[in-house]
């Protein structure tokens, strides 16, 4: 059987990506769909709306054959660590393609800027530290590093663009893993990643959520971007759970773990780098909502992303030492969240071909990352009442979601 892999987050499962999913298989021709989704916590630093099992279900119901996990320390990372983390886990699920979805839609293009870019990767890696030395965010300097190497030359590939930025990820995630992967990409349609409103069937995650978080909640308009189905797994999760996740249930818990670390404690958190603990104790102290907090911290080096990476790393209490000893080590196992029957043909048709475990449920800590995943969904979990939050939590105890027939 032939295996497709897809990056994704399902913030949640809309439209968009229903189309994506329809055009993998149909450019892939492949047997079986699976999906290494980020957990309870997202790329970009934000704790997801939903947690990964109401996500896995919504995936599943919708076409997804298999979703397994993608460990937190590659999920709450720059563009290249996560696509490296997604990329392995996929080769280690032994797909022979991966499709993603891209601001440009030509695969083409990717792989000629990877040709450039690996042909003066030396200049490039220069560049980009000297332009970070002047202060720069990451994808400016990274922008800046692409020109300097003839990038405007060869294709208008804009890097500044996220899904662009994250698709060269996987193609040079790709070549360093198994160059045999084949490598797809699909335009997106319509609205773009950071669309704030609905203006399309095809909206973006980032305009239904606000939808969701504002009194259009049920409207026409915002039923028109998600299956009936996913609508429903939202609902229920909301009554059970009594809220979605975002930033702001989370400040005073935020706020209370700064304020009651060491500088030398917080410098030791992942991404907290040249002196920047100063000014979020400083700033601690003084801010009365999350957003208010991000605008006194944000500056043209530390980005609104960087800086809730930054939190996310506070709120589950993760080190740079953990990180990289994460980093160093072999994928160690696989978390399956959810399959359908054609994904359990697909799993048990590799089964004497994979090399590593693909767990159904966390019992015991076993590794540095099963103890990091733990910790994370503790931190997830806490702004809850302490019955709800002890019924969420027993959801890593129980089977992989599965769809029938």
């Amino acid at each position: 059987m032939h295996a497709c892999g897809l990056v994704v987050e399902y913030n949640p499962f809309h439209h968009g990506h229903q189309y994506h999913l329809q055009m993998a298989k149909k450019q892939t021709n492949a047997d079986c769909m699976i999906a290494v989704m980020s957990g309870n916590f997202l790329q970009r630093g934000e704790p997801a709306i939903t947690d990964k099992f109401s996500r896995t279900k919504m995936a599943i119901d919708q076409g997804v054959d298999i979703v397994v996990e993608l460990p937190y320390s590659s999920t709450v990372q720059h563009s290249d660590l996560f696509s490296q983390g997604a990329v392995e886990i996929l080769n280690e699920m032994l797909v022979s393609s991966i499709c993603f979805g891209s601001e440009n839609g030509d695969i083409t293009a990717f792989k000629r800027v990877f040709d450039q870019y690996k042909d003066n990767q030396n200049l490039f890696n220069k560049t980009l530290k000297h332009e970070l030395s002047l202060g720069k965010s990451f994808p400016n300097a990274n922008n800046k590093a692409f020109a300097k190497i003839g990038l405007d030359e060869i294709d208008k590939l804009d890097l500044m663009q996220a899904n662009n930025i994250l698709g060269f990820g996987y193609i040079k995630a790709i070549e360093k893993i198994n160059p045999s992967i084949q490598p797809f990409t699909i335009q997106r349609k319509q609205s773009n990643y950071h669309d704030e409103h609905i203006t399309t069937p095809l909206a973006s995650a980032t305009s239904i959520r606000n939808a969701l978080f504002s009194s259009e909640e049920m409207s026409e308009t915002m039923k028109e971007t998600i299956s009936q189905n996913s609508l429903n797994h939202l609902i229920h999760y909301k009554q059970k759970a009594g809220t979605w996740h975002t930033w702001d249930e989370y400040f005073s818990l935020l706020q209370y773990r700064v304020l009651t670390m060491s500088k030398e404690e917080l410098k030791n958190i992942q991404g907290v780098d040249e002196g920047i603990e100063n000014r979020i104790i400083r700033t601690a102290k003084e801010a009365t909502t999350f957003s208010e907090w991000m605008q006194e911290l944000k500056t043209k080096r530390y980005t609104q992303t960087r800086l809730q990476r930054i939190f996310t790393h506070i709120l589950t209490h993760t080190t740079k030492q953990s990180i990289k000893k994460m980093q160093q080590m072999p994928v160690p196992y696989i978390r399956l969240l959810g399959l359908s029957e054609q994904g359990k043909l697909y799993l048990n048709s590799t089964k004497k071909d994979r090399t590593v475990p693909l767990l159904t449920q966390f019992k015991n800590q076993t590794s540095l990352m099963m103890s990091t995943e733990e910790r994370a969904t503790d931190a997830y979990y806490a702004i809850l009442p302490p019955k709800i939050r002890k019924e969420m939590r027993k959801q890593e105890l129980e089977a992989p979601y599965q769809k029938q027939g």
